[in-house]
């Protein structure tokens, strides 16, 4: 995920932000048939929110290019280092967080 990634946001503080990001196949599937509801993202270059939505836009790393197939999620609880965490606060790097998701159908 880079900076570049994001082509879409809305809002001001206390709005919902959108966010356009990247997803390789194997985690797309993943959350597209239910079995994966949480997704490591970096957080050190922009700024999730509970309710935000993510547009994840399936990206093939071996063809370095775009499949066509997106999907939007919603982004329900976000585990991050500045919060406590039932391991310990170095359980996280942090520069990452971990975005509880719920997938939207349109």
């Amino acid at each position: 995920m880079q900076k570049s990634d994001v082509e879409f946001r809305t809002g001001d503080k206390g709005h919902m932000v959108s966010h356009d990001l990247k997803c390789w196949p194997e985690f797309y599937d993943a959350i597209v048939s239910g079995r994966k509801k949480h997704d490591l993202r970096r957080a050190d270059d922009r700024e999730f929110r509970v309710g935000d939505l993510v547009r994840l836009r399936e990206f093939d790393p071996g063809e370095l290019r775009y499949t066509g197939r997106e999907k939007t999620v919603e982004v329900t609880y976000i585990t991050r280092r500045d919060l406590p965490c039932a391991l310990s606060d170095e359980a996280l790097h942090p520069a990452f967080c971990i975005l509880s998701i719920r997938l939207l159908e349109y």
